[in-house]
């Protein structure tokens, strides 16, 4: 494989859409198919991050154009690199996409707001109900997460479906678009 042009599969979705665990099911797929695979989750980039940032849209865009840096640079080493970050807005996502392009494939994992409450793998809308949260992206108000329009694919996480649906559905996808 062309590792200059190495795919990048940008994972977007509201806090407990599914984003570490489909990235964790495709980075035990590509291990498997001895691909040289890097997760490069969000999370993990601001926890390490000397200065920290918030989650306003000027934060989010340093915070995501950090991570796109680092894609270009991994794209070197790596078959394939799996980036798991909320991404809430579409003017980010498209500046995102123009630094990474070609082989860039952004997949939106949505889920309704019900389901995301009762998974709720953080505590996130559970603090942010009890008013400890204020902006919580796309809970609040003030904080909205802007759905993509132009994802690759689309992948419903809602708790109707189950994960093996998800995960099958982005399979799919992986197996005839990208390998």
């Amino acid at each position: 494989m062309n590792n200059r042009e190495s795919p990048i599969i940008w994972l977007t979705g509201m806090s407990g859409s599914g984003k570490t665990t489909l990235s964790n099911d495709l980075e035990s797929f590509f291990m498997k198919h001895k691909y040289g695979v890097y997760v490069l989750d969000g999370d993990d980039i601001r926890a390490k991050d000397e200065e920290k940032l918030g989650f306003g849209h000027e934060d989010v865009m340093k915070n995501n154009l950090r991570i796109s840096d680092l894609c270009k640079t991994l794209r070197k080493r790596y078959d394939v690199i799996v980036i798991p970050v909320i991404s809430p807005y579409g003017d980010v996502r498209i500046k995102v996409r123009s630094i990474l392009e070609p082989n860039f494939h952004l997949i939106y994992l949505k889920s309704d707001i019900e389901s995301l409450r009762r998974r709720d793998t953080k505590g996130l809308y559970s603090k942010s109900d009890k008013g400890i949260i204020k902006d919580l992206i796309g809970y609040s108000e003030t904080n909205p997460y802007e759905e993509p329009n132009n994802a690759e694919l689309v992948v419903e996480t809602s708790n109707e479906v189950s994960i093996d649906e998800s995960r099958e559905k982005l399979f799919s996808y992986i197996k005839k678009n990208i390998f």
